[in-house]
């Protein structure tokens, strides 16, 4: 009887441990180390006042239910980290090294906010990330070289930060990069290629980068590129010409040098930056241009201006060294409201067909001061402009006939 008694009792105690188990499987079918990194995850980071992002996050539920994390099966696959919503005031912290653990995660992103402390290295463990996007927090220190370990990346965002150091050259290696957005942070040192034949945005902007670029260290896939406010130098005819898939460029604010190439009008492009450089030579576009945006302003182009630029919309080709008359086809587009925008001031121009009565359309602007003629019309200009109507004319004598 007693050995029948411990028997029933052996069977009821493995009965509550299976039960236990079952019940345990139901609630937390996460594996284990998932699990470990998203509590690790969680204190390591916090609801900046008014966000409300871990409310969900009671780890006696299942943590796939959490707002934010994605699962497929047992393992976590997407972690999005704070409110999306705009206005959300986002979360502060540190970003905990047990990121690395989630072995299986392909999209890691959080919202604006208040992070702070480096990147860990232990996200290039992550072999299946795809998607990283980290903007607009305060993510300080290099830029991991280990990210080049992420083959399979496609978006890289680390935009708006305080990041520091140069561009890792193993990020340019990756063989599926689609976009690379680091705009608006403390790079320094120059730009090295980007091998990706699938690359359609690259965007370098207001950093502190240096040097000149290779004639083959961008891929023609490009799409988007943006390198303004930067201390860029040399030539990038060359490289300009590669990219015949361009929609938008701006290279604005460094000192490149040389030529623009004429080819690089005939691109689709939709807007065009290129001003406050130090671009040289003569602009003669084969066909007419169909930007709706060129900024060529605040360089050292020469020569006469093209017609070909009756066409667009906002011409900017003021404080240049252009001569000539502007051509009549021009003038008429400027009269018919087909140009909205036509800056011409601080060149050397000597002429322009127009009436002084001329009714020139209140949705358009027009700016001629300071070239080698006196103005036929009067028409308001930028304030950076300045006051001088005419050039003196010793600096004119030689570009009039």
């Amino acid at each position: 009887m007693e050995k029948q008694g411990r028997m029933k009792m052996v069977s009821y105690a493995l009965f509550l441990v299976a039960l236990f188990q079952c019940s345990f499987l139901a609630v937390a079918i996460l594996d284990p180390l998932d699990f470990l990194a998203l509590q690790s995850i969680r204190k390591s980071l916090h609801d900046l006042p008014g966000s409300n992002f871990f409310a969900s996050w009671d780890f006696t539920s299942d943590p796939c239910n959490f707002h934010g994390v994605y699962c497929d099966s047992d393992k976590v696959i997407a972690l999005n980290l704070g409110d999306p919503r705009a206005g959300s005031p986002g979360l502060t912290g540190r970003i905990d090294a047990t990121i690395g653990k989630l072995s299986a995660l392909a999209e890691f992103s959080i919202v604006p906010g208040r992070i702070y402390g480096s990147l860990p290295q232990s996200i290039s463990q992550l072999k299946e990330l795809r998607f990283l996007a980290i903007s607009r927090n305060f993510i300080s220190g290099n830029i991991p070289a280990s990210l080049g370990q992420l083959r399979r990346l496609k978006t890289l965002d680390l935009s708006y930060n305080q990041l520091t150091g140069e561009i890792p050259r193993s990020i340019g290696t990756l063989p599926e990069l689609n976009n690379v957005i680091l705009c608006h942070n403390h790079l320094s040192g120059s730009i090295s290629p980007f091998l990706s034949k699938v690359l359609t945005r690259l965007d370098l902007k207001h950093n502190a980068l240096t040097g000149s670029l290779a004639p083959d260290s961008l891929p023609p896939s490009l799409q988007s590129l943006s390198l303004s406010w930067n201390k860029l130098t040399g030539p990038v005819d060359k490289l300009l010409s590669r990219l015949d898939q361009l929609s938008y460029l701006d290279l604005s604010l460094n000192q490149f040098t040389g030529p623009i190439p004429d080819r690089l009008f005939s691109f689709p492009i939709k807007n065009l930056q290129l001003e406050r450089n130090l671009f040289s030579g003569s602009v003669q576009p084969a066909d007419q241009v169909t930007i709706s945006t060129v900024d060529l302003s605040h360089n050292r182009l020469s020569g006469q201006i093209s017609p070909m630029f009756s066409t667009v919309q906002n011409l900017y080709l003021n404080n240049n060294r252009f001569t000539g008359k502007v051509p009549a086809s021009i003038v008429d587009q400027l009269l018919a409201g087909n140009i909205q925008t036509l800056y011409l001031q601080h060149n050397y121009l000597t002429g322009i067909e127009i009436n002084p009565t001329a009714d020139i359309p209140r949705s358009s602007s027009l700016c001629l001061q300071y070239n080698c003629m006196v103005t036929p019309v009067q028409t308001p200009c930028p304030f950076k402009a300045g006051n001088d109507k005419t050039r003196p004319i010793a600096q004119c004598s030689e570009f009039k006939g």
